[in-house]
């Protein structure tokens, strides 16, 4: 065979044996069980399918949004409101969601996130990430102001203080029986109930 037709083989040979020696590898280490740490393989597929993810020119791309009080405001209530059940209120993934995915939340604080451009950030936001658990929030035709709020809020994330993150606890999605229990403490703490109940409700 000519050079060109080895080397074009080579392109489809060399891919296929990587996959069918991680697959093998994953046989090994327990299967596909969410519960098992990443392989090194597994770890290295997942930043080369990040870096294909893409695509050039959104890493070139600028955030068209001014950072401002108001704009960061509305960011922290999208994101303890749509994010922090996976990413939590600070950031770090350390959330019963995040951890528990596979691979894990990033937490968001890191390096590797806070040196990605705003146009990768805004990207994921808007395209999420296939086989990371990362949805997609874009709407076609929507020019994504919302996502661009969230990338200053990202970049804010690494300095956000105690008290931003107990105000954001506040906006986080609750279960009918959390929200039955904040009423019950808030009742509880007005008086208009008696400590027994309240110690009897605790219990339940």
């Amino acid at each position: 065979m000519s050079g060109a037709v080895w080397f074009v083989a080579g392109l489809f040979t060399v891919p296929g044996i990587v996959l069918i020696t991680g697959i093998v590898l994953l046989g090994a280490a327990g299967g596909f069980s969410a519960r098992q740490p990443p392989t090194a393989i597994e770890k290295w597929a997942a930043v080369k399918a990040r870096a294909l993810a893409l695509p050039a020119e959104a890493k070139s791309r600028p955030n068209p949004i001014a950072v401002t009080p108001e704009g960061l405001a509305e960011a922290k209530e999208h994101w303890a409101d749509h994010c922090a059940s996976c990413h939590g209120n600070n950031g770090s993934g350390d959330t019963a969601m995040g951890k528990n995915m596979y691979p894990p939340a990033p937490d968001m604080r890191s390096s590797a996130t806070q040196h990605r451009t705003d146009g990768e950030l805004f990207f994921i936001i808007e395209n999420g990430l296939r086989l990371t658990g990362m949805p997609a929030w874009g709407t076609p035709g929507d020019p994504g102001q919302d996502s661009w709020k969230l990338v200053h809020f990202i970049r804010r994330l690494p300095r956000l203080t105690f008290g931003e993150e107990k105000e954001m606890e506040k906006l986080n999605p609750k279960s009918s029986r959390e929200r039955l229990e904040e009423e019950q403490e808030e009742k509880f703490l007005r008086g208009e109930i008696s400590d027994e109940s309240h110690a009897a409700h605790q219990h339940h």
